[in-house]
């Protein structure tokens, strides 16, 4: 067994407990592994983003629902590939007895996997109150469907699967077992959420000519059907700005303010302003990365900032992750893990105030106004010097110092001139 880790494929946060009016998530970022045998063939890989809430009871007899995060150390003692009678498992165990297992099956000519989440009562750094006291584990089919073999399975838009008290999120999915010679296929086996129903497209119109028209003539006993009307152009109100913050036992670790509006071109374009009054942060602080996730209502957009080791620290911004849950079927995801963008020097806040636009994929983009933030160092819950993007001087300073230093070569030359010219009638007066 050797389970690998692409480089972008590493979970990303630390072990964190983050409540937030009763509700968490618990988050798995970008899981991308690859399971493989002695003769070092891939069997199973897996890439996919999961969340997962629990709802527990506690001594005092209400409910919490609670979330935590995978630590960046992780074991895979439990990896296989399997054997003659028993198909491939991921397990991922961490912190105090905790585990996300999935084991798959070969059924005729598909696979299908089974999803074992184990969570333990008694670690009380996540469950501090809890009345049920031990081991508790669900289990659930996953993909819902078998998938034929020697396909990948893919799944862009989440699924939510319930089981007990615990909902589990599952999206961006690439997932195949038992493959053929360890080669993945390239052949894919798309959810149902991912497929878009179409209907027969009308014959395409000749192009038509606008003149003035006789209304004398008879009516055409077959007119052609009326041009749609021109779509209404709605301006777009600028998002308000809002201020947010992560805290720790120190106090505020993370500040940032920004007026944030989503900019999705689907099939019809939606424009998503976040309203700062119900907008809810959450995330996470850390030495080298630091999580910001932006919620309001239905749209959630995570920041991940990481710290850059030169000869001097510097942060940026590193990715962007955006849901946009539409309906109960449909999900919008986005996501860009190369991102190099908001950086400034570590214990410095990064500031900007022209409007920037974030491309997170060519049909997801982000506008992001009077911007402003610290995800590291900060200090008595305040933000530090700020370093600027100076849109001053992209846009006006260069030619300003440009028109001034034209502007003083050409008052040399005068001036040299009329001195000049006064010289030469000294000289012929004293002629």
């Amino acid at each position: 067994m050797d389970p690998r880790l692409s480089r972008f494929g590493r979970f990303l946060f630390p072990l964190a407990l983050l409540l937030l009016h009763g509700s968490v998530l618990f988050q798995v970022r970008a899981l991308d592994v690859e399971v493989r045998d002695e003769d070092n063939k891939t069997c199973l890989y897996a890439k996919m983003m999961v969340n997962i809430s629990i709802k527990y009871e506690t001594e005092a007899n209400t409910y919490k629902t609670v979330a935590f995060m995978l630590p960046t150390a992780l074991r895979y003692d439990g990896s296989t590939c399997g054997n003659e009678s028993s198909g491939p498992i991921l397990a991922v165990e961490f912190g105090e007895e905790h585990s996300w297992v999935i084991s798959f099956a070969e059924k005729a000519d598909a696979y299908q996997g089974m999803i074992y989440f184990t969570y333990n009562t008694n670690d009380t750094e996540v469950f501090p109150d809890a009345k049920r006291i031990g081991l508790i584990t669900i289990s659930t089919n996953y993909p819902q469907q078998p998938i034929k073999l020697n396909t990948v399975y893919s799944c862009r838009s989440m699924e939510a699967i319930q089981s007990d008290n615990v909902v589990q999120e599952i999206w961006d999915v690439t997932l195949q077992a038992f493959l053929d010679e360890g080669s993945q296929s390239n052949i894919e086996t798309v959810c149902d959420q991912d497929i878009v129903v179409t209907t027969a497209s009308p014959a395409p119109m000749s192009p038509r000519v606008y003149a003035a028209t006789d209304t004398t003539k008879e009516t055409p006993t077959t007119p052609e059907p009326p041009l749609p009307p021109l779509p209404t152009l709605v301006p777009v109100e600028q998002p308000a700005t809002g201020s947010y913050s992560l805290h720790n036992n120190s106090g505020a670790c993370l500040l940032a303010t920004m007026g944030l509006q989503l900019n999705i071109s689907q099939k019809v374009p939606l424009i998503i302003n976040f309203n700062p009054n119900t907008t809810v942060a959450s995330g996470s602080c850390g030495d080298q990365m630091s999580v910001l996730t932006l919620t309001d209502g239905r749209s959630r957009v995570d920041f991940v900032f990481t710290v850059k080791n030169t000869t001097i620290e510097r942060f940026s911004l590193t990715e962007v992750n955006i849901t946009v849950i539409e309906s109960r079927n449909v999900t919008l995801n986005a996501a860009n893990r190369s991102l190099e963008a908001w950086v400034a020097s570590v214990g410095s806040s990064y500031m900007c105030r022209k409007e920037e636009t974030l491309t997170v994929t060519p049909g997801y983009k982000m506008n992001i106004f009077d911007l402003k933030v610290q995800p590291f160092d900060v200090k008595d819950s305040q933000y530090a010097t700020a370093e600027d993007c100076r849109p001053e001087v992209d846009n006006f300073f260069v030619p300003i110092m440009v028109g001034a230093a034209l502007a003083g070569l050409i008052f040399l030359v005068l001036m040299a001139y009329v001195f000049g010219r006064q010289a030469r009638q000294v000289g012929y007066e004293h002629f």
